[in-house]
Formats: structure tokens, sequence, C-alpha cells
């Protein structure tokens, strides 16, 4: 028998069970029908309209995205509206949409244990414990050895996907480094986190000015984190490598690929 859209389904759950998730997130099956088969599956950070005709150019079954496509309410699907469109077209083409987000955050594989384990982090903890000792929001730990943190700046710069607006850092380029905290996606709401301050340096997304003003300031006071600021996809786009290998040991039998489409929203910068 074929690999249906509810076997899919079963495989996510078992990977990145929904109890994980955050109460204001919404995963899972987003459009599709689950008896329908599945034989070639596509994954992507975000469903937008390039990524949707990727998989459909594809000739994909689902498309799995980490980034929620109606995590707010919408009053419309029309298709002269972005997320109407791309509904439209995945159900056109009989393409399934489904969404790992919170919960894929907070398992040992997630998007934070990827980038931790891509840096080479040792004693590896969450920032914010979930429900096991071992998963929860963001990491933290110690790099294998000490660096300067313009050296890690570059370390981070060889490890994710080249963005627009680069990587920002505050703090000295050559003040040493050694224990990390870190959180895939945005992660200014853990700049006050314990776990955080602990750091020689935090490495996350979205940073805003005041909330980063802030916590440099009090760096200087007392004790913090240098920061260093990243794209918010790129950091996540780490994940759907080891996100595809767990899907292909259980589900051998279909064909999964990551899209290489970069979906960060800034195309240019300009250094003045």
């Amino acid at each position: 028998m074929s690999t249906t859209v509810a076997d899919v389904i079963a495989a996510t759950e078992k990977l990145w069970p929904p109890s994980g998730a955050e109460s204001w997130d919404a995963v899972g099956l987003v459009a599709g029908d689950l008896d329908a088969p599945v034989s070639r599956i596509s994954l992507a950070v975000d469903a937008v309209l390039d990524t949707v005709q990727e998989a459909i150019d594809d000739r994909a079954d689902m498309l799995i995205t980490h980034h929620p496509l109606l995590l707010r309410g919408v009053t419309s699907i029309a298709s002269d509206r972005y997320k109407g469109a791309v509904l439209t077209k995945l159900v056109r083409a009989e393409c399934a949409l489904v969404t790992a987000h919170t919960n894929a955050d907070v398992v040992e594989t997630g998007t934070s244990g990827r980038f931790a384990a891509k840096l080479g982090l040792t004693d590896v903890a969450p920032i914010v414990m979930g429900e096991t000792p071992d998963r929860g929001i963001g990491r933290t730990g110690m790099l294998p050895e000490e660096m300067t943190l313009g050296r890690l700046a570059r370390l981070i710069g060889e490890i994710l996907p080249a963005t627009a607006a680069g990587i920002r850092v505050a703090g000295e380029f050559d003040q040493i480094v050694r224990s990390v905290a870190l959180c895939g996606g945005a992660g200014d709401a853990y700049l006050n986190d314990p776990a955080v301050l602990a750091a020689d340096v935090y490495i996350t997304s979205d940073l805003r000015h005041h909330p980063a003003s802030e916590a440099r300031e009090n760096a200087r006071l007392m004790r913090g984190p240098a920061l260093v600021d990243v794209s918010h996809w790129a950091s996540e786009w780490l994940w759907l490598e080891a996100a595809s290998d767990e899907l292909r040991a259980l589900l051998p039998e279909v064909t999964i690929s990551v899209s290489e489409l970069r979906t960060d929203p800034w195309d240019f910068a300009v250094v003045q």
C-alpha cells in the first residue's frame, strides 16, 4: 500500500509531537486529503509563492514548512491575496501542506539543536526547559575552544546560508567567548533569561533596537552576553537537512527534498 498524507502526519507527530507546540501556535495539517497518496515531499522554511511553485514543479504531493501559513486568522482566501493564492495553488495541484513550528523547535534535533550541533557545542541544554530535560526553547553550550567574538561571527557566516542583511554583532571584535546561548528564529524574548545572561554570547534573530540596546547597557553595568543577530530564515533553514534525514528513516519509500530557495525577505543592503 502507498504512503498517505495520514501516514506522513503520523511520522511528523512522532518526530515533532504537537504537545511540544506553544499554545498560540498552529501546527499540523493545513491543507490536504488524509487519504491522498504521497510519494514526494518538499521541505521549506516558508510557504510562499516561490516554494509552493517549486514543490508543484517537482511534482511533490506534500510541502512541509517550518513557519505556519495560517498562524493568524484570515477572513478571505481569495487568490488575489498571498495566502489565498498559495492555498489555491496547493489545492489545484493536490499538494498537501503541513507545518512543524514550535513543536520542531523544542526537540533535541530541532532548529536550535541543529544550530548548536553545527557550531560543535558541548554540554548542550535548553534555555527554557520543555516536556523533558533535553527539550525546550533555545540551547546553551560550550564552544570546542575559546575564540574571539569576531572569529565566532565569521564561523557563523560559514555555517549559515548567505543573506542580504548578513550578521550583526554587538560586542568587541577581540573579546574572548566560550559559553554560548542561542535561539533559532526570533529570540529577544529570552534576553533576560538567566541562562542567556550567564553566557558569553547570545546568538539569535530579529533583535529589535530597544531590547538589544537595553541588553548591552545592562551588560556594561553588570553581566550579560555579546549579541549576534542573524537572519531568521537562515538560522532555521539549517534544520531542514536534519528533518529530511529523520523523515527518510521513517518513510523510506518517499522521495524527500529540501528547498534551497532563499525566502529571507531582504534582497540587498547598502553599507554606509
